[in-house]
């Protein structure tokens, strides 16, 4: 088992802009106002393309698919969300809270992976679901601790104990269950997804602690993570705010690991963080501004690991 890949997907989007939709749970997301619809979609754009740049530099294989103009899928950016790939050959389809996100789900995107060799054994389906308004959106929701079968989640309206749990069951984790918190206009708010306080290495793990409030919910996650010998590098509910958990450790050129991270989430680091971070990875950073303001997603999100095997 694996923790870190080297192949990564990533889909380029063609209308990006603030999802109305998801910006109910989600209070990263910010309205842009000066700028039209056009020049938020052309910065994404350019924003996107600098970043699997870097990625391919480092010797990452990126598979990049093009957003449709079929549907209106302004979060396709972020695909991470709706599938996630496992070295066994399974694929995990997720139900998604937002109607217009659901629809960022095609199957011509794994026929692309058939295609480039990547060997799909099973498809489990999770996306019935949302027929009852229950959802888990992938690895937003679910962080895995592949090596050692662990799986983290805190609950929020995107991710769903019972159907956690499930998943939990037929993909072979133990589940750790808690709450994060953030404070929007001084009440305390469900994180919308987990891998926005959360981010998990091969030898450490990143993590606001502060948003746990509840004590032995937060406990229940340092003993997980100490029991695998990660060490824990605690961020601040700020840090959050500048997407500091949104980080994601992959595998460049033979083997090397690097710890991806937008520019805003480095620059809000201190430099014993940095330290830390450094004895474990390199890091890559890259400027992910408009995206982060209007899609209240940044680096982690927009890339789905991709762990099947090849052909």
């Amino acid at each position: 088992m694996q923790q870190t890949t080297n192949t990564i997907l990533m889909i380029r989007p063609i209308n990006f802009r603030m999802n109305e939709q998801t910006a109910v749970n989600n209070y990263y997301q910010k309205v842009i106002d000066n700028l039209l619809p056009e020049t938020v979609n052309t910065k994404a754009q350019q924003e996107f393309d600098a970043y699997v740049e870097k990625l391919r530099s480092i010797g990452v294989n990126v598979v990049v698919v093009n957003d449709t103009k079929e549907f209106d899928t302004p979060d396709s950016i972020f695909p991470n969300n709706w599938i996630s790939f496992h070295e066994n050959g399974n694929v995990g389809l997720y139900p998604m809270f937002a109607e217009n996100r659901r629809l960022e789900r095609r199957e011509d995107i794994l026929i692309q992976l058939e295609e480039e060799g990547f060997l799909i054994n099973l498809i489990v389906d999770y996306t019935s679901a949302e027929d009852e308004g229950v959802f888990l959106e992938g690895t937003g929701s679910l962080l895995l601790d592949r090596v050692n079968r662990k799986a983290y989640c805190a609950l929020s309206p995107r991710a769903d104990e019972d159907l956690f749990i499930e998943f939990c069951e037929d993909f072979e984790y133990t589940p750790v269950v808690f709450t994060a918190n953030q404070t929007v206009n001084g009440d305390r708010m469900a994180i919308y997804h987990t891998n926005v306080m959360m981010c998990l290495g091969e030898t450490f793990a990143v993590i606001c602690l502060d948003s746990i409030d509840d004590k032995k919910e937060r406990k229940n996650v340092i003993n997980h993570l100490k029991e695998n010998h990660k060490e824990v590098i605690d961020i601040t509910e700020a840090q959050v705010n500048n997407f500091a958990g949104n980080m994601l450790q992959v595998k460049g050129i033979n083997d090397e690991l690097y710890l991806i991270m937008s520019q805003a989430a480095y620059d809000s680091l201190t430099t014993s963080q940095i330290e830390r971070l450094e004895k474990h990875s390199k890091i890559l950073s890259s400027s992910l501004d408009t995206i982060e303001a209007c899609g209240g997603g940044s680096a982690r999100c927009m890339m789905a690991e991709v762990f099947l095997t090849k052909n």
